[in-house]
């Protein structure tokens, strides 16, 4: 079976729509149905989706999948991704977002739950193999419409409001920048619960692709222009489907995703962190934590990660993304107030957390993030480059002669990390790392530095070798 553009990635089978729409997106539902085992008698799906024009079309399509294979299909609409795997968790039943997350509406994808949490890169394979069984999809089969449910989202907003004090974010001006988040409205009436007083903005009825980890010009430049007023203390939004946070202070400057997560982390009370290898550094010199796990990017090893932790005897375990999705692998109590582990990426819990910090500390987000000493962080893509093109340029930098030679305008090269792309340490403290995208055809490069300058160089010079050296 031809799957075109169609792949598993860091989160998820992602794709072109025309290639996802109708029988592809039938046969990988169906192929997932096929590998839950056969004596598993939890026999249930909840579905949910995000904003895009396409997904309720797909996820319609994969309640015919689960009906076909015998599944009792549960609607639950459009709402977070944290929000649908909860739901899963609560009845014990699988679970499929239809969701591109970050990427550009033009593209969308699935992903993939059990009832014990997402799927592992095992259960991929798995996915996979019974893919191979599935002929070609021509028209797909009628079915009976899903069971809806409409409590799913409140369950969510309620996780929240039984484990914080409502005054939490008493006093605190902030914009939500709604766009077309699939938790627009419940990140406002979240945070205007806790005493923010609370501005929506932004509202979009076409699909905005927010990258909270590479952000796009017309992002950074609309958020200065709103913060630049002084009106607010902070400005918060999501990605598509809610499952990693952006969150810009009152001076308009975008907090890296490894920051919120490292102020979530201490808010809670963590002694073991696992992050992947394209988190700061600040983590294992600042953070003050027991200990810090590091892995390949992608949810499925961050979690992988946090149950190592757990089986080696660590009491509050978390994990985060540089993109600042945030993975709560133990259940925390605070002031007598309980938050069950939810291991999967959220956005919610590092919107809240960080918010509430800074007005623990009595200080501005600024402020805050200053008294960390996390240095600086940058990164950006290189659009438009086969997974071939990427992989046959990080062959080369894994070469110690040429990548000495690559490196030379910008540094000496000093412990290399190739656990997930090429990360090289240089001279001065600083380091750069480039990785091939998992979710679209594009090349990424991060880098880390002590000064903000300095790392956008870093960032901007290696895109730029490293397309002068894929095309020779």
């Amino acid at each position: 079976m031809a799957v075109s553009s169609l792949k598993f990635g860091t989160s998820g089978l992602r794709g072109l729509v025309t290639d996802l729409v109708g029988g592809p997106s039938y046969a990988y539902a169906s192929a997932f149905f096929r590998s839950v085992p056969a004596g598993d008698d939890r026999r249930a799906v909840v579905i949910g989706r995000d904003l895009r024009d396409s997904s309720a079309g797909i996820a319609a399509t994969v309640a015919s999948a689960a009906a076909a294979a015998g599944f009792t299909a549960i609607d639950c609409g459009a709402l977070p991704t944290p929000a649908l795997a909860l739901e899963a968790m609560r009845r014990g039943a699988c679970a499929v977002m239809v969701t591109g997350s970050h990427i550009p509406e033009d593209r969308n994808g699935l992903k993939f739950y059990r009832p014990e949490g997402e799927i592992t890169k095992a259960d991929e394979i798995a996915i996979l193999a019974a893919l191979e069984g599935i002929t070609a999809v021509g028209a797909v089969p009628d079915a009976p419409p899903a069971t809806p449910e409409p409590d799913a989202v409140g369950r969510y907003h309620q996780r929240y409001g039984a484990a914080f004090a409502p005054d939490i974010l008493q006093g605190l001006r902030v914009a939500v920048y709604q766009q077309s988040s699939v938790a627009r409205d419940l990140l406002t009436d979240l945070l205007a619960g806790f005493g923010a007083a609370v501005t929506p903005i932004g509202r979009s009825d076409t699909f905005v692709p927010i990258d909270t980890e590479a952000h796009r010009p017309e992002d950074v430049a609309f958020i200065a222009e709103v913060m630049a007023s002084g009106t607010y203390d902070a400005l918060v939004t999501t990605d598509g489907d809610a499952d990693r946070p952006l969150i810009a202070d009152g001076t308009g400057r975008i907090l890296r995703g490894d920051v919120l997560g490292l102020i979530t982390a201490r808010f809670l009370g963590a002694d073991t962190v696992v992050v992947p290898v394209t988190a700061g550094s600040a983590l294992e010199q600042a953070g003050g934590f027991r200990q810090v796990l590091r892995t390949r990017v992608g949810s499925p090893f961050v979690i992988a990660g946090m149950e190592q932790a757990k089986a080696a005897g660590a009491e509050i375990v978390v994990g985060f993304e540089a993109n600042g999705g945030f993975l709560l692998g133990s259940d925390i109590t605070r002031d007598g107030r309980t938050l069950p582990a939810l291991p999967t990426r959220d956005a919610m819990l590092p919107i809240l957390a960080t918010l509430a910090a800074a007005r623990a500390a009595g200080t501005s987000l600024a402020d805050l993030v200053t008294s960390l000493d996390a240095g600086e962080m940058a990164s950006d893509r290189l659009p438009n480059t086969p997974s071939e093109r990427s992989a046959a340029f990080l062959g080369r930098l894994g070469d110690a002669g040429f990548r000495a030679a690559f490196l030379k305008p910008i540094g000496v090269p000093q412990d290399v990390d190739q656990q997930d792309g090429v990360r090289i340490g240089l001279d001065g403290g600083r380091a750069i790392h480039f990785r091939a995208s998992g979710n679209a055809p594009e090349l990424r490069c991060y880098a880390e530095a002590k000064s903000a300058r300095e790392a956008q160089d870093l960032v901007r010079w290696g895109l730029g070798a490293a397309a002068a050296a894929i095309k020779e």
